[in-house]
């Protein structure tokens, strides 16, 4: 097994320190941005597999095709490609040479992320709503509350958009049409709440969470406190409506102080308070838990050893033997759903599914399963392999 590096703290004896980033979508170039104006932090090298010429918009921040390259010329390297496979050999590069590795890679996490999480250090960053709930949850928890809910915040959700519909979008915003596919179809929601929940400690009330509609959000923090309650420990679960902030939330008790006084600092009548961050700013965020981690400081969040929920398949329309699944997360045969381990042991994960081919016909709303699939072979193939194995004995997962 490898040890967290003996020498992490060295990072503060350089005037800069050199940052690394993998990727060149939006996070990736709003992060060289952010980080251009920065006092301590150096951009050094971006990571991208696509020819150097090629990405003219980002020709000033040292790219490079080469990984031995970009290892050697970075302190902590930024993982934000949006490719689980990808990502599995830059993590596993970069922890061999004991480099730290932050993240904005939610569905990496869930997929794999607990074959490395003990093998180095490694977090999920702000910015995202997991990294915001941590955040949320590292201060009530100071405040003496007892988290019930950990909540997102969902806007709009349609499980079978339409191909013109996110063309549009993805142009208009900005971004790839798989993110915009994978926001709308709730796949990016429900990878967000399972790393919350294996992360924070949490479970899932029911599969794919249960996600109350039009609530107000202190009505809805009391119904989700309530199912908690009758849970019996914490929960991961969403607020769908598209009045309220792009925020997160966390619905707590709190054992000790009087309802009068909470009631005082407007936090209701309680028994169920609702505790809100009403926004969540990607990749200005990031920086904050760079500096985190290079001031020595623990993990914001990751997938822990022992994940208890994972995100599955489910196919958006009939598929023959035979069909290649182009684009697995954000594409148009298949979203995610979370679900525990434990009850769909024979579920492949969604994040595995990217140019793996049927072996046999799926109907429309059917859970893939691992025998209906040849996944190509790979790392990361291998580290949800080794993460399903340990799951389902209940024990940790190793790291070799």
């Amino acid at each position: 097994m490898h040890s967290r590096p003996a020498d992490h703290h060295r990072y503060l004896d350089v005037e800069k320190a050199r940052i690394g980033i993998v990727g060149t979508g939006f996070i990736a170039m709003g992060l060289c941005l952010a980080l251009r104006s920065s006092p301590d932090l150096l951009l050094t090298r971006v990571l991208t597999r696509r020819p150097v010429d090629s990405v003219g918009s980002m020709a000033e921040y040292g790219l490079t095709n080469s990984l031995e390259e970009f290892l050697s010329s970075c302190d902590l390297v930024v993982e934000c490609s949006g490719d689980i496979v990808h990502g599995s050999e830059v993590v596993n590069a970069a922890q061999l040479r004991g480099l730290p590795v932050v993240t904005m890679a939610t569905e990496f996490h869930v997929t794999v992320g607990s074959y490395f999480a003990d093998r180095g250090i490694l977090t999920e960053a702000e910015g995202d709503q997991p990294g915001a709930l941590a955040l949320l949850h590292e201060e009530v928890v100071q405040m003496g509350f007892k988290p019930l809910v950990y909540g997102n915040m969902k806007g709009f959700l349609n499980h079978d958009p339409k191909d013109a519909e996110m063309d549009f979008w993805a142009e208009k915003n900005g971004i790839s049409r798989s993110q915009v596919v994978s926001f709308t179809d709730g796949t990016k929601m429900q990878f967000e709440q399972a790393l919350v929940a294996n992360g924070l400690g949490a479970g899932i009330y029911q599969r794919a969470m249960i996600g109350p509609q039009n609530m107000e959000l202190e009505a809805a923090g009391s119904f989700l406190g309530a199912k908690a309650k009758e849970f019996g420990g914490p929960i991961s679960d969403y607020v769908l409506n598209g009045k309220l902030a792009p925020g997160v939330f966390i619905v707590g008790e709190h054992p000790t102080e009087r309802p009068e006084v909470l009631r005082y600092l407007k936090l209701g009548d309680g028994p169920y308070y609702t505790l809100l961050r009403p926004y969540h700013l990607c990749h200005l965020e990031v920086p904050r838990t760079i500096r985190r981690i290079l001031r020595g400081e623990p993990i914001l969040l990751n997938n822990g050893s022992r994940p208890t929920v994972h995100v599955v398949a489910v196919a958006k329309r009939d598929l023959p033997a035979g069909h290649v699944i182009d684009t697995a997360i954000g594409g148009m045969d298949l979203r995610g759903e979370a679900v525990t381990i434990a009850e769909t042991p024979d579920a492949v994960a969604l994040g595995l599914l990217k140019k793996a081919q049927l072996k046999h016909s799926i109907s429309k709303g059917q859970v893939v399963a691992f025998a209906d699939v040849d996944i190509p072979d790979s790392l990361a193939k291998t580290a949800w392999l080794s993460v399903r194995e340990a799951a389902a004995a209940s024990v940790p997962v190793l790291a070799v």
